[in-house]
């Protein structure tokens, strides 16, 4: 017995091919595309952006998809496996990740076709259903709240004063953010955190020189 023997005997046979009959693939298949389903249905849910991307959300399934497809064919033999390792070490994405939860949505669909690929569905059921409910109620629980902008236009640059006493009156949290200032005009964009909205901006109308005032809700960074 020469050295190939031995690392032939050693090594590859621990390795043995597994078999997959057509009716086990078939069921990865259909359960992969079933997970993955669930996924983009949930993504498009939980999505609050302005600008939803669609592009990013069908590939979640065909993620998952051509990843338990890679997990079945690497079953099949050592040397595939070996070759589709050397083959992917290559790829490089260059996609950045803006959204940390679009991450956690792309890595999810990877996994669940790792699993589902090695033959663990009832794992990526379980999996599944556990990381909805934790979404879902990190989602529900009032955390913080994001602050209001009000926009206020003045033909007068006198009464800033008094539009800050009100201000204080009505908000516990207030920064000016902006302040254009004329010799006949008076532009203000402040950062708010307000209970009685509309009584604020009435307030605020009743002053004189005051031409509008509007409070505008955004869904950028929260301030506690």
């Amino acid at each position: 017995m020469n050295y190939v023997d031995i690392f032939r005997n050693s090594f590859l046979e621990g390795y043995a091919s597994a078999t997959l009959s057509a009716g086990s693939i078939v069921a990865c298949m259909v359960v992969t595309i079933f997970i993955s389903s669930y996924i983009f249905i949930l993504y498009r849910v939980i999505n609050r952006k302005s600008f939803y991307n669609k592009s990013f959300n069908i590939s979640l399934p065909a993620m998952a998809i051509i990843t338990a497809a890679i997990i079945l064919t690497i079953q099949s033999s050592i040397i595939i496996s070996l070759g589709m390792v050397g083959a992917l070490s290559i790829v490089r994405f260059r996609t950045a990740i803006k959204d940390p939860m679009d991450l956690v949505f792309l890595f999810w669909s990877i996994s669940i076709g790792i699993i589902c690929g090695a033959g663990f569905a009832v794992i990526a059921l379980i999996a599944s259903a556990v990381l909805t409910g934790a979404l879902l109620l990190a989602d529900w629980l009032p955390i913080a709240k994001s602050p209001l902008i009000l926009l206020i236009n003045s033909s007068s640059y006198e009464n800033e004063n008094e539009i800050t006493e009100i201000i204080k009156k009505h908000c516990t949290l207030h920064k000016v953010k902006a302040r254009n200032l004329t010799k006949d005009h008076l532009e203000m964009a402040i950062e708010v955190r307000v209970k009685g909205e509309a009584a604020l901006v009435t307030e605020l109308m009743y002053l004189e020189n005051i031409i509008s005032a509007s409070l505008i809700a955004h869904d950028g960074e929260v301030t506690f």
